[in-house]
């Protein structure tokens, strides 16, 4: 019997080496470094970078400094959006409504109301930053502002980035139940991503996304297999992993752990084993958390427990 594989490393960082630099210069408040490291050309890696600053702690007052320097600069106001956006989530925490006390919501307002006066500045100077943007759209969420004025913003960015799969991520939440959506919204809107980016590019996993949003609130692991493998469904992943995974033109850019890691899943919970074995192998020790939280809430055990499956029925064992 072959040894067990270690738990998957899940830091951004071992995928991203720019991430490293990021937290380094973070630590250091080294705003020259900092910035240099947030000029990254593709958009797509400048949002998870600024995702990246966003998820620090205690740096408040560090990028208000570079913003009050630096007005004009995009890069400080949008971390500082970022930042306070985060903050305030961690204040209001992922408990449901009824368990977050009136101070928690409070606080948690506070913060999204001030990140989006910076964010709004942001955007009126710099129309084509996606970040900033893919922020607002987050943002808009947080603020119950609805989903025609998450689609606006959307809209606002595709502009300049039609393809930005950061902020198509973000908006099909909105568009789940969860955030007032239905599923229809949240299927079509994944679809129109899928079908407009190019070949080969990453933005299909949407398709996959939404179904497992949607299977996942059944009742039962055994009930979410089942919707994931029922023809439509099963044909429209399928379809997916053609335009994307299984296409010859992608590659592992930004985001693609997360890609794959979603893909995995899906095909775990549709009982494809090989499938799901090609993507584990694919990210080698590596992995995201994408959904695999959803099940009990701990994401690593969970993503053990799928590539270990795969593996052993995959044939990789």
């Amino acid at each position: 019997m072959p040894a067990p594989l270690p738990p998957p490393n899940f830091d951004a960082a071992a995928a991203y080496p720019q991430v490293s630099a990021v937290r380094a210069a973070l630590a250091a408040r080294d705003w020259p470094a900092l910035r240099a490291q947030l000029a990254e050309p593709d958009p797509h890696g400048r949002t998870v970078l600024v995702g990246e600053v966003g998820d620090a702690t205690d740096i408040e007052e560090f990028l208000r400094g570079a913003l009050a320097a630096q007005p004009e600069d995009p890069v400080a106001g949008t971390l500082l959006g970022a930042y306070l956006i985060r903050a305030g989530w961690r204040i209001r925490s992922a408990r449901r409504a009824q368990y977050v006390s009136r101070e928690q919501f409070a606080q948690f307002f506070d913060h999204l109301r001030r990140a989006e006066q910076v964010l709004i500045e942001v955007t009126a100077r710099h129309p084509d930053d996606a970040a900033a943007w893919t922020q607002r759209i987050t943002n808009a969420r947080g603020l119950q502002l609805g989903q025609a004025e998450a689609r606006r913003r959307y809209d606002q960015l595709a502009k300049h980035h039609p393809h930005h799969l950061p902020a198509q991520a973000s908006l099909l939440q909105q568009f789940c139940p969860k955030w007032s959506g239905n599923w229809e919204r949240a299927h079509g809107f994944a679809q129109e991503c899928a079908a407009a980016a190019p070949a080969g590019a990453p933005n299909a996993v949407l398709v996959v996304e939404a179904h497992l949003e949607q299977a996942l609130d059944q009742d039962t692991l055994g009930k979410a297999g089942a919707h994931l493998r029922s023809a439509q469904v099963s044909r429209e992943i399928h379809e997916a992993a053609q335009r994307s995974i299984w296409h010859p033109d992608f590659r592992n850019g930004w985001g693609w752990l997360w890609v794959r890691s979603t893909f995995a899943m899906a095909f775990c919970l549709m009982e494809e084993w090989p499938a799901a074995a090609q993507q584990f192998q694919a990210m080698g020790p590596l992995g995201h958390e994408a959904m695999f939280g959803y099940i009990d809430g701990d994401e690593t055990k969970q993503f053990q427990r799928f590539r270990d499956k795969a593996y052993a029925k995959g044939g990789l064992a």
